[in-house]
């Protein structure tokens, strides 16, 4: 099971193409600072522009830098399914712990496509599963009976879910459908708290990539019960999560990292750009109230 400060890594480029150096010390840094796993190519690492030979390399040098020091969940979502098996086949191959896979977007499958997405992924590669929803992305919506039909059928397979559809009634409806030890972890920064009072085990972050040291104190706090302490950090956490959103992601993390890490650059893939200067203003201004930039 996984738990904990889980950063959707970005991506970082220079100059158009991966900048693997950059990607080696950001994953040591992320370790050094309480990152309980991590997630390359989601997301937030602009899977969706990263060619299938870009996507596998990214994935292989996370894992090779990690070294075994936290588990790496691959991202391996795809609309097309056969191309999400390539992924999975490829990430177990290299050595993750599981996949990251979201419900396939643009094609609006059905329930029972989703049923048939996922049951093909699980009978056809032995990587166990997280499934991933997201319908502000996707369109299409993973419902919690579909969760639990997938989860049920295959309960070896299918280990946990990120769930980023802002429905905190869903983390008790999983658990009274399949189990309280279903590994529920939220998509929603700025749900966090919530999510894991409903009984979630931790975050699939976006703020981790930034801030990974108060986003680990953040679930520490969380998991001994400090609700005192959680809701102080959770207040100055809380600007950041929105500032990472005020332009099109990951745009606002990626220059936040550019400020705290003068390796990382503030580059992005079309259709993409960077950020706005008001974007730019608000994770500035984010930044100094989390304390993780000097005024």
């Amino acid at each position: 099971m996984f738990s904990g400060s889980i950063p959707a890594l970005v991506t970082p480029f220079r100059g158009g193409t991966f900048d693997e150096a950059a990607f080696r010390r950001l994953v040591d840094w992320q370790i050094e600072n309480g990152s309980a796993a991590l997630v390359p190519c989601g997301t937030t690492g602009e899977a969706s522009t990263l060619s299938n030979a870009e996507h596998h390399r990214v994935i292989e040098v996370c894992i090779e830098q990690a070294a075994g020091r936290v588990p790496v969940i691959a991202g391996c979502g795809s609309n097309d399914t056969r191309n999400a098996q390539l992924h999975m086949n490829f990430a177990k191959k290299a050595g993750a712990a599981a996949g990251l896979c979201v419900a396939p977007y643009y094609n609006r499958p059905s329930q029972r496509g989703l049923v048939a997405h996922f049951s093909y992924l699980a009978e056809n590669c032995d990587l166990p599963i997280v499934l991933y929803n997201v319908p502000a992305r996707t369109v299409t919506d993973l419902l919690d009976e579909t969760v639990v039909e997938l989860v049920r059928k295959y309960p070896d397979r299918i280990i946990a879910i990120k769930d980023a559809s802002g429905d905190l009634s869903r983390v008790a409806d999983h658990r009274m459908g399949i189990g309280r030890e279903f590994c529920q972890l939220s998509g929603n920064d700025e749900l966090w708290l919530p999510h894991a009072a409903a009984g979630g085990r931790g975050c699939i972050s976006v703020t981790a990539n930034v801030a990974p040291k108060l986003c680990a104190e953040f679930h520490e706090a969380i998991a001994a019960n400090e609700l005192k302490k959680a809701r102080q950090l959770n207040d100055r956490l809380f600007p950041l999560h929105y500032a990472m959103f005020s332009d099109a992601s990951p745009a606002p993390v990626k220059y936040a990292l550019s400020r705290v890490h003068g390796w990382i650059e503030p580059e992005v893939r079309l259709p993409l750009v960077e950020a706005s200067d008001e974007a730019k203003r608000a994770v500035d201004e984010a930044l100094v109230l989390a304390g993780v930039l000097e005024a």
